[in-house]
């Protein structure tokens, strides 16, 4: 049985700050709450004791952030970042305030976005290779816990790859989502954006 657990970065904005759009375009840390999010899960990680194959991560840095005090709690290495595992590319809107994205793209177009992956207009999205990369990692053999961390627009692509039931493709900063994966190559969806 193999099961993967993909992981969503922590907070990189305070509460009190106006939350902007933010992609591949925009590399910034954890903040304070972020860091509490990541250490949080790397606690309830470390309290499962997993036997932990793989722990990957997007590039940017509050991906590796978090994935590197999961490493600590769980003592198992980080293994690298897979760049497939990157946020996507909001263009125009990178860095705007949510109101003025939703503004520019209208709410049918974050709608078809937020439940079926399908990239507004001027954002650059390779959904085709995101699928097959999430594909080829289910497909693998072994068995043991593959961790993923990464952002939100990435996220989705894990969930679209298996065309599984699910209640949303949404992923909330410090949550995360099980998949498993049994000896017939089967998928199961255990869970989604639940937060320790």
């Amino acid at each position: 049985m193999r099961r993967i657990f993909i992981i969503r970065h922590g907070n990189t904005f305070e509460s009190s700050a106006d939350a902007c759009r933010i992609g591949a375009g925009t590399d910034i840390p954890l903040v304070e709450s972020g860091r509490a999010q990541a250490d949080r899960l790397g606690a309830w990680f470390a309290a499962q004791d997993l036997p932990i194959r793989r722990l990957h991560s997007s590039p940017l840095l509050r991906a590796r952030e978090t994935a590197d005090r999961i490493a600590t709690a769980t003592a198992h290495p980080v293994d690298g970042t897979l760049p497939w595992l990157n946020e996507i590319d909001h263009g125009p809107d990178e860095g705007q305030p949510e109101a003025r994205v939703l503004a520019r793209l209208g709410t049918e177009a974050l709608a078809a976005w937020d439940e079926h992956g399908i990239a507004p207009r001027d954002w650059t999205v390779d959904a085709d290779a995101r699928i097959a990369a999430w594909k080829a990692w289910f497909t693998e053999e072994g068995e043991g816990v593959d961790l993923f961390v990464t952002s939100n627009g990435a996220a989705r692509f894990a969930l679209l790859a298996l065309d599984l039931p699910r209640p949303t493709l949404k992923l909330r900063t410090g949550a995360f989502g099980e998949l498993a994966i049994d000896a017939t190559g089967r998928t199961q969806f255990i869970r989604w954006d639940e937060r320790p």
